[in-house]
């Protein structure tokens, strides 16, 4: 019997992580997070929940990573701090990590194997071959999966580019390779799967960027993906191709670009990248500037250079500013009051909305049609996007003539087991997200998530009472203090009201000296919260604080 079990990425964009069990084994295909959604205040980063791992410590034989992107990658450090993996990826992939788990402080590392497309592993009942893809981030893998039960081919993230700049296609080959062998099932990629024809090249990318430069009077500054190293590089050829220095800016611009440096997919002369702080010196029409920010992040190098926050780089009349990726969904806003701030300041701006300056790495429509054709699995099991990815790769499917109970439309946690040639979903196991605050000093529960919320919302009142320990008689208060309440010119009032409300419930207390403070606290509590929502519509956090003296 085998078991493919997702704990995270189906239903969801991010959170990528794929559990295949076999023989009583178990083999993992990444481990990503997600970035928090707005009601989520404080929370840094949101990962899938190990549970399921943590039970099944004893059957884990490693962990296979299909790329370097966050949402494939960014759990590792959690994941590695529990379960001391070997973990598999290609070089650039796993230069990223080291990276990561340096950052995270780890003094020994887990075992790491580098491999490349063509190679081979055999974990336990597993033999996995690795096979290349192209995205939107270099040393991209899909992965051939034998086991006990058949060839499971996995996409990984993917789209097919007849003419990428990098030279990286998509080995359609490979994926026909097994198809003809006979494929039991295909989980492939949904991100895009709304989106009818073919993913534009990275050469028409080239094309626009070439005319832009050819434009541009003054400094160019891109913003774009830090991870995007082939867009990067395409930059670089246009800087020296229009005779222009490069700056970096922004700190994961600066290390990947060392890392894909050191690993030979960016290309330079010395004499042509010069420092943020040696900028200046360079003539504006003899100048690119490429830098984190194009999706208006508060910290970023664009972000830093528009609000005059950048030590050494503003944004100023003559620029010409490209923002050369998506609107993530989700950072809409963020992104068009940055594009209006340029504009305020005199910037030209090219983003995606007028002009073909960035291009997907997820395969569309038509690209999903030819993978599936190639590989001609039995099943399909639609992976990667939200649920209505998931449902619309599935139509697709159908649409081409894949019976329907062959597509394994499935959720996070769901099992789905395979045995003598059929598949089912059945049962489940537990999963979920983890909020995660700094790097993982403490995960946060839905309590301190409810109480964040609150006090973004509502504010917070601190009641501060001391009372004889002997007697439980007030000696001093109750004092109340608010923060993020109410208006300046209402709150006097009605915390002198408020404080009638705790005198009460000492007076309703029938022997306050033998009460418990903690009874006491949660009774005030309780009462204010009832108090504030019939006088002000409102329900700050209460936090009342007895002290016995």
């Amino acid at each position: 019997m085998l078991k493919l079990i997702p704990l995270g990425g189906l239903g969801e964009i991010g959170l990528n992580m794929m559990v295949l069990e076999d023989q009583d084994q178990i083999l993992v295909i990444d481990a990503g997070l997600m970035f928090p959604d707005d009601y989520m205040p404080g929370v840094d980063i949101v990962i899938p929940d190990f549970q399921y791992l943590r039970e099944n410590k004893d059957k884990l034989l490693g962990i296979i990573l299909t790329h370097g992107h966050e949402d494939h990658i960014g759990a590792m450090p959690f994941l590695l701090k529990e379960c001391k993996l070997p973990v598999f990826g290609t070089r650039f992939t796993l230069a990223l990590l080291r990276e990561k788990l340096r950052e995270h402080r780890f003094t020994t590392l887990p075992p790491i194997h580098q491999v490349a497309p063509g190679n081979t592993t055999h974990l336990g009942p597993f033999r996995i071959e690795y096979i290349q893809v192209n995205h939107s981030i270099v040393d991209g893998v899909g992965l051939a999966i034998e086991t006990s039960e058949g060839t499971v081919v996995h996409s990984g993230d993917f789209k097919i580019d007849s003419t990428p700049v990098d030279g990286q296609l998509t080995d359609l080959g490979k994926f026909a390779h097994y198809g003809k062998r006979g494929v039991l099932a295909l989980l492939s990629d949904s991100t895009n799967a709304e989106k009818e024809g073919f993913t534009l090249s990275e050469n028409e990318v080239k094309r626009t960027l070439n005319d832009l430069f050819q434009e541009a009077q003054g400094r160019i500054i891109v913003a774009v993906f830090a991870s995007n190293i082939t867009r990067i590089q395409q930059l670089v050829n246009l800087a020296m191709d229009y005779g222009r220095k490069v700056v970096f800016s922004g700190k994961s611009m600066f290390t990947n670009v060392a890392l894909a440096r050191e690993a030979g997919f960016i290309q330079y002369p010395e004499d042509l990248e010069v420092s943020e702080a040696k900028a200046h010196e360079v003539e504006d029409d003899e100048l690119l500037i490429i830098t984190t920010g194009s999706q208006g992040e508060p910290m970023s190098g664009l972000t830093r250079m528009v609000q005059g926050r950048h030590k050494y780089i503003k944004i100023r009349p003559g620029d010409t500013v490209i923002l050369s990726s998506r609107f993530i969904p989700g950072n809409e806003r963020a992104i068009t009051n940055i594009i209006n701030s340029l504009y305020e300041a005199g910037a030209e701006v090219i983003y995606e909305k007028v002009s073909d300056i960035h291009t997907s790495g997820h395969a569309k429509r038509e690209e999903l049609k030819l993978l599936i054709n190639l590989v001609r699995p039995k099943y399909l099991v639609p992976i990667h996007g939200e649920f209505r990815h998931l449902v619309k790769h599935m139509q697709l499917a159908v649409d081409m003539g894949l019976p329907a109970e062959r597509v394994l439309l499935a959720r996070n946690g769901q099992i789905l087991r395979f045995e003598k040639g059929q598949a089912e979903v059945c049962g489940n196991v537990k999963t979920g997200r983890v909020l995660v605050d700094g790097k993982g000093l403490g995960e946060m529960g839905d309590v301190i998530l409810r109480d964040r919320r609150r006090l973004s919302e509502h504010g917070v009142v601190i009641v501060l009472i001391a009372v004889d320990e002997t007697t439980g008689e007030i000696v001093y208060g109750p004092d109340l203090i608010s923060r993020g309440f109410a208006f300046e010119s209402e709150v006097e009032y009605i915390l002198e009201d408020a404080k009638c409300v705790v005198l009460e419930v000492f007076d309703d207390m029938l022997h306050p000296g033998v009460v418990e403070p903690s009874q006491l606290e949660s009774e005030i509590e309780r009462r204010l919260r009832r108090f504030f929502y019939k006088v002000v519509d409102k329900g700050p956090l209460v936090l009342p604080v007895i002290l016995p003296v």
